[in-house]
């Protein structure tokens, strides 16, 4: 593909979307730990986090970034762990 293709668009902008969503868990993160006024990691920061990892590792996938993959294939197993953890305790 070659830059300025709208392919090339299209991956962009899937990147900056999976980047967006990993923004997100973080500012969700903060505004809750404000609002409780402690430290506190609520469960969309994982939904956050394991939605833009999936995206992340697609685009990675798609660039052929072998470092890229690696690093999102551990943090979406981590990220659906936790995740496993929270809804276990709650049942």
């Amino acid at each position: 593909m070659k830059p300025g293709s709208g392919i090339e668009l299209v991956w962009l902008i899937v990147g900056f979307a999976g980047q967006f969503l990993f923004f997100l868990r973080f500012f969700f993160q903060w505004l809750v730990s404000e609002k409780t006024r402690k430290s506190v990691i609520p469960v969309s920061f994982w939904y956050f986090s394991i939605s833009g990892g999936v995206i992340l590792l697609i685009y990675a996938i798609y660039r052929k970034d072998p470092v890229f993959i690696l690093g999102q294939s551990l943090g979406i197993f981590i990220y659906a762990r936790n995740l496993y953890f929270i809804h276990r305790k709650s049942q």
